[in-house]
């Protein structure tokens, strides 16, 4: 469908219970307030946006992704940052080794479900995640709908979970690395991290979304943790289920911007020999919270 106001944008919904391609605009020239407007409304209503085709440098990309707000410092990685930065807001992601070193993070193994830094006690509301070399096979990024993971909840799990709290470690990244500065914890209970409700109220479209994070060193605030784990479990083996996902198969060229706050993601495996390359940057957010008036009496 056209978007509204005579943008000469496009969107073509993926036909998956999330995903659209914006087609019709060039993400390197000025993007006025209509246009905008409308890449946002359908990026709130798509929760996922892909931009195919497009020619983009650091401060292009950056410039894009300010127009949704201030940007995240990139994290702290298993890799060592380099001591001189001039683009501290973009995180390098690759497996290219120069020198014998790698140039970015997570390298070309398997990153498992999750949702941007939500082990902070502020959390980014989206990222966007640019392809500047892609492997012929492999290292596709998959997104899935949380929205509908919540409403599409049966009804006794749904309320086991309204109210409840859950901590997100920081000490691991998404393919399990321990992060520099963190020691290793083997109970849940003793993970640092944030604590943010398991069911999130998004400021925007006022619909409600699991917020998961990611599954290792999870726990359930005030639970024993035999009832913590069994519960996650469940909430897990649900909310990852193929017909919430949807894959992106990346070419060169292609920007993919995620709501963090309602899709969480994940990225296959690719052969180690081959080079992928991917530029990413996040949005700030602000602390999750649950409204309950949101929910339907």
């Amino acid at each position: 469908m056209d978007l509204p106001q005579r943008t000469g944008i496009t969107v073509i919904p993926t036909g998956a219970a999330l995903g659209a391609d914006v087609a019709g605009f060039d993400l390197a020239k000025p993007l006025d307030a209509a246009a905008f407007r409308a890449i946002e409304a359908a990026w709130h209503g798509h929760l996922v946006l892909r931009f195919r085709g497009q020619q983009l440098d650091d401060p292009g990309l950056l410039a894009f992704a300010r127009r949704f707000g201030d940007l995240d410092r990139a994290p702290v990685h298993a890799v060592g940052d380099t001591d001189v930065d001039p683009y501290p807001e973009i995180t390098v992601m690759s497996n290219i080794k120069v020198d014998g070193k790698p140039i970015g993070n997570l390298g070309h193994y398997e990153a498992e479900w999750h949702t941007d830094m939500s082990y902070n006690e502020k959390t980014p509301i989206g990222s966007l995640l640019y392809a500047l070399e892609v492997p012929p096979a492999g290292g596709d990024t998959g997104f899935s709908n949380l929205y509908r993971a919540f409403e599409t909840l049966p009804g006794e799990l749904k309320r086991a979970i309204i109210g409840k709290s859950c901590k997100h470690d920081s000490s691991r990244t998404s393919v399990g690395d321990l992060r520099k500065g963190f020691k290793d914890v083997a109970d849940p209970r003793e993970a640092p991290g944030a604590v943010h409700p398991i069911v999130r109220t998004h400021p925007a479209t006022r619909r409600n979304a699991l917020f998961l994070g990611r599954r290792r060193n999870a726990y359930i605030v005030g639970l024993p943790l035999a009832e913590s784990e069994d519960l996650l479990n469940r909430l897990w083996a649900h909310a990852s289920k193929p017909e919430f996902a949807w894959y992106q198969q990346w070419k060169v060229g292609d920007l993919i911007l995620w709501d963090n706050r309602c899709a969480m993601h994940r990225r296959d495996a690719f052969d180690p020999a081959s080079r992928r390359l991917m530029h990413r940057t996040q949005i700030q957010g602000d602390r999750p919270f649950f409204d309950p008036a949101t929910l339907a009496a």
